[in-house]
């Protein structure tokens, strides 16, 4: 079996620029945030989710419009490898959409919290362990530094929010993609701003995120959002 890239060192990985290192380095980030969430409570827990989520789903985006679609094209079964970690990005999104639908008070927000950890940790390992291994010997090093230039790229300019309608493929993620981001990078910063702000301006902040919530629901429902997923994604 190939070697898991989370006992590499920075130049077997092909270097600091590497797409290997790239994401080794959100993986650990991500520990972190998932360790600081475990005993938090209230406000507390609902910022570590939400800087989970920055993470999180600008992380998967770019995987899914950069390197999944090599993976596909280099491996023989990429199809297969790369739809085994669609699904857990499915299960992440629709997890985050329930927590944040139904709020802190919900009987079902602990097992629901328990299972985003659990398929967190089952998407870094499928990933550290398997995915990551056999791109490393597919491609060469040169080739894991361009994807780490483009894939840095795309998630500085992807989603940070779940969208759980939306394709984990092309089409439908290439198009939506460019207006969720605009609005979830928006909403960050009203949301943002609405934790900083005086008590009276709260409420008209909140009815501005929820209106680009609104806009963003309306982009995940296009017909054109939703081409190219698999039927175990699909919603």
């Amino acid at each position: 079996m190939p070697r898991s890239i989370a006992h590499q060192s920075v130049d077997e990985l092909g270097g600091p620029s590497s797409v290997l290192v790239r994401q080794r380095a959100d993986h650990v980030e991500l520990d972190r945030l998932l360790t600081e969430l475990d005993g938090s409570t209230g406000s507390r827990q609902e910022e570590v989710l939400n800087r989970i989520d920055r993470l999180v789903f600008s992380h998967a985006f770019a995987e899914e419009t950069v390197l999944w679609p090599v993976l596909r094209r280099v491996l023989p079964d990429g199809d297969a490898l790369t739809l085994q970690v669609e699904k857990e990005h499915q299960e992440v999104n629709e997890l985050v959409s329930a927590l944040e639908r139904d709020g802190l008070d919900d009987p079902r927000r602990p097992a629901r919290l328990a299972r985003l950890v659990e398929v967190l940790r089952e998407d870094v390992r499928d990933e550290e362990d398997v995915l990551f291994p056999r791109l490393q010997e597919a491609v060469d090093a040169e080739e894991l530094r361009r994807l780490g230039r483009r894939w840095a790229l795309m998630r500085r300019l992807s989603p940070t929010r779940p969208h759980p309608t939306v394709s984990r493929r092309p089409p439908g993620n290439a198009l939506s993609g460019l207006p969720l981001t605009l609005l979830d990078r928006t909403r960050d910063l009203v949301d943002a701003g609405v934790r900083r702000a005086p008590h009276p301006l709260a409420p008209a902040g909140r009815a501005v995120s929820q209106a680009l919530a609104g806009l963003a629901g309306l982009v995940e429902r296009i017909p054109s959002s939703r081409a190219g997923d698999e039927p175990p994604t699909s919603r």
